[in-house]
């Protein structure tokens, strides 16, 4: 029986109603539905190749950096012909430089000394040398001194010589002078730099390079 050939004019217009609105709703799901999955696709191609945030795992950064905080990573930083400078804060992979193993290998220090430069500790002040001149370090971590350990390095090209700002409390380049590199990261294994502390929300702020 053609039960729709019975309804009223009402009942039919009412019928053919709520059939738009379902066509309607269903199209407006599905856009919705794609929306959200170009938004997604659009995140993670960012975080992959533009910027991604990063949790500091520890306190080799302090004050500077504190356990927890996290920050946003520049991806794109060095990526067409830049490198990483004198002081800037960068993120890297340490696989076969500070560690073997193939996990927990990202890092974040400062940029001490470049390809070419020779690194040295210290001088009669007590003060960290590059290429024989003196470096004001006044994001140390208060009551730290530059280095307790003595070390006199010429940094290799394409590689960089990395310290935390929390000298006491970081293990870095010159904990690992007798690993493979001297201590040093190879350029092509720094993930990026960090610009920016974007949260807790009141430690937001810019990240600038410490010297040049």
């Amino acid at each position: 029986m053609d039960t729709e050939a019975h309804l009223p004019e009402r009942g039919r217009a009412d019928s053919a109603e709520r059939r738009d609105e379902w066509s309607r709703f269903g199209a407006s799901t599905g856009r919705y539905a794609l929306l959200v999955g170009v938004a997604a696709a659009v995140v993670a191609l960012v975080g992959a190749f533009v910027a991604q945030p990063f949790e500091i795992p520890s306190g080799s950064m302090e004050n500077t950096l504190r356990a927890g905080d996290r920050v946003l990573v520049n991806k794109l930083a060095y990526r067409f012909g830049g490198e990483p400078a004198r002081g800037d804060i960068v993120v890297f992979d340490g696989k076969g430089s500070f560690v073997q193993h193939s996990s927990g290998t990202d890092f974040v220090k400062r940029v001490i000394g470049v390809g070419g430069d020779r690194v040295t500790c210290c001088d009669a002040q007590g003060r960290i040398t590059v290429n024989g001149h003196p470096l004001d370090e006044t994001y140390l971590h208060p009551g730290d001194t530059p280095s307790r350990v003595a070390f006199d390095i010429e940094v290799p090209k394409g590689r960089l010589w990395v310290m935390g700002d929390h000298r006491a409390d970081s293990r870095d380049s010159r904990d690992h002078l007798g690993d493979p590199g001297g201590g040093t990261v190879p350029v092509d294994q720094v993930i990026g730099r960090a610009e920016a502390t974007i949260w807790p929300l009141g430690r937001r702020r810019t990240l600038g390079g410490g010297h040049g």
